[in-house]
């Protein structure tokens, strides 16, 4: 069986019918990952621009690199600056007088009982932290801690009131009692706090503060001395 040569499609005409095909489902293809990326990148658009940049990488080859080595490292504690850690507070009736070696009080006595409300907030100061006090081995670090210590003691005057006043009847009130009770209460608060361990407590919670921020850093363990 014998076929007209002039009834058979040239094969240029069939290379270019394939070629326009696989052009257009190409196409196809592309023009639908584009619509899902678009779409994802509005519904996230901070996973989206993290994704995207992924993709932007590996396209051009570029690669994420942290700097880690050690001024960097005590650069960062450093600006932790005073680490506020922990706060003690407390409420007290603290009680001031002043009598004569003469009279009895009642004449010439002042008693004053004050209900005292205060706190005393207590860190770390890594501003005074040195390079000598960070080592760096590898994904290890050895840190030695400044030593934690009292930052501020203070009586909240809006929770502080004067619970009562005896005065004698030959004598006025005296202006500097109740400042010197503050005062004497100031002393008492930090005295308990101390007692109650907040140095302490204040470097255990920045330990763990320092710990979580150099593991941000991509360090695996953190020695403490």
């Amino acid at each position: 069986m014998t076929h007209d040569p002039d009834l058979l499609p040239p094969a240029k005409s069939i290379r270019s019918r394939t070629d326009l095909g696989c052009a257009l489902v190409g196409g196809l293809l592309f023009g639908v990952l584009a619509v899902v990326l678009i779409g994802w990148l509005m519904l996230s658009r901070d996973s989206g621009r993290a994704a995207l940049s992924h993709v932007w990488a590996a396209v051009t080859g570029r690669a994420l690199t942290i700097d880690v080595t050690q001024p960097t490292v005590v650069n960062r504690i450093q600006r932790l600056q005073r680490l506020e850690t922990v706060v003690y507070t407390m409420d007290k009736l603290v009680s001031g007088s002043k009598e004569s070696v003469i009279f009895p009080n009642f004449l010439a006595g002042d008693r004053l009982l004050m209900l005292v409300h205060g706190e005393v907030v207590a860190g770390i100061d890594f501003s005074s932290l040195k390079p000598g006090d960070v080592k760096l081995d590898g994904k290890q670090v050895h840190l030695h801690l400044p030593a934690p210590q009292v930052f501020s003691t203070r009586i909240d005057s809006g929770k502080t009131r004067v619970y009562s006043r005896q005065t004698g009847l030959l004598v006025p009130a005296d202006p500097n009692l109740e400042t010197q009770v503050r005062q004497e209460a100031e002393r008492q608060l930090e005295e308990s706090a101390m007692a109650e361990g907040i140095l302490r407590t204040a470097q255990q919670n920045g330990v763990s503060t320092i710990t979580s921020l150099l593991q941000g850093l991509g360090f695996e363990k953190v020695d403490f001395n």
